[in-house]
């Protein structure tokens, strides 16, 4: 008894009364098959629909549109690298409109993940997510929200969960730069800063965190820190303190979410090629001066030009072997591995002045 229509089979990898040994060679009898799995137990049409929903209308809809071109029956499974960690998944990105963020995005929709693309920029969050679609997301959503704004933050996830349903993967990527001595940085300056690199990461880890812990289903959470985190820089000091704070919350919630199967990553890029440089206020100058200090950082970003799409093969890495804390770049990696065996020779560095 061979089937001889289209096939999808999903099987949940924690399914304890049907075991995923069950369905070995089933394609002898099912040619046309497809496979998927999701991480969920034996009751995923009650615990996953809109994971399972998705998957349903994705096949069907693929096939009968084959079925009315004349075409060969589809396969809509996705065949991106991790695509059967992330496929049907769904991946809320924030800072998503540009650098990490954007590259992010795409890197999960090349692996067949769901993508909310969040960001202050409405038009750049929905660029992102159409771009998304034509990779290979089988959905994608621009939503416009500031990290900042607690409330706004609470509306999101709600909407999300009530539109697209919970989150699989968060990511809080959306971070401003600062520069400039510390007696140089105002009031103003901090609280802009912290606002958004450490309260926009509390706002999505309380938000789509627990979420996720009421869900029952496990999850993982990525925050996006700094080689700042662990390197002291005269230059730098409360981008360097938003960023050290994110680095100290996500040990602190790996420690208190493991029991709730939902792993936590610190990212910590270095010296990587986005607009961030464009957009960094420097304390202590005026107009012309931070326009000279921002061209010029551009200009040596520019020419490290350490692209952001390795950061996000960083990211997905990180959330399938879950990672504590990912230095991504070589200064990255230098600096975690003086931060630990040689603080003081960092503390050295760090009173160097920086090049104007």
């Amino acid at each position: 008894a061979y089937a001889h229509v289209p096939v999808q089979l999903i099987t949940p990898t924690g399914d304890i009364f049907l075991s995923e040994k069950l369905y070995d060679q089933l394609e002898l009898w099912a040619p046309q098959l497809v496979r998927r799995t999701l991480d969920g137990k034996h009751w995923v049409p009650r615990t996953r629909p809109d994971q399972l929903a998705s998957w349903i209308s994705e096949f069907v809809a693929a096939n009968e549109a084959a079925e009315e071109d004349g075409r060969p029956m589809q396969d809509t499974a996705p065949t991106g690298a991790y695509a059967d960690r992330f496929g049907g998944r769904l991946v809320l990105v924030t800072g998503a409109a540009g650098g990490i963020g954007r590259a992010t995005a795409f890197a999960f929709a090349e692996a067949g993940a769901r993508v909310v693309a969040v960001d202050r920029d409405a038009e750049g969050a929905a660029r992102t997510a159409e771009m998304a679609r034509l990779i290979g997301a089988p959905a994608a959503w621009g939503e416009e929200v500031d990290v900042s704004d607690e409330q706004a933050m609470e509306k999101l996830a709600e909407k999300v969960a009530a539109e697209y349903g919970i989150v699989d993967v968060l990511v809080n990527n959306a971070g401003i730069g600062l520069s400039g001595s510390f007696l140089d940085t105002t009031s103003e300056d901090w609280k802009n800063v912290l606002d958004v690199n450490l309260w926009g990461v509390i706002h999505g880890c309380r938000f789509f965190g627990r979420q996720m812990a009421e869900r029952g289903q496990g999850g993982h959470i990525v925050n996006t820190a700094s080689a700042a985190a662990y390197q002291p820089s005269r230059a730098l000091p409360a981008y360097s303190t938003s960023k050290a704070a994110v680095l100290m919350l996500s040990e602190c919630l790996r420690a208190e979410l493991a029991d709730r199967s939902i792993g936590v990553s610190a990212i910590c890029p270095g010296i990587v090629n986005t607009n961030i440089t464009a957009t960094t206020h420097f304390a202590g100058t005026d107009a012309a001066e931070e326009k000279r200090l921002r061209k010029r950082t551009s200009r040596l970003y520019g020419l490290r030009n350490y692209p952001p799409e390795r950061v996000a093969d960083a990211i997905l890495k990180a959330v399938v072997r879950n990672q504590a804390v990912v230095p991504v770049t070589p200064e990255a990696r230098g600096a975690r591995f003086l931060s630990r065996f040689s603080p003081g020779a960092l503390r050295g560095i760090a009173r160097l002045k920086p090049p104007l």
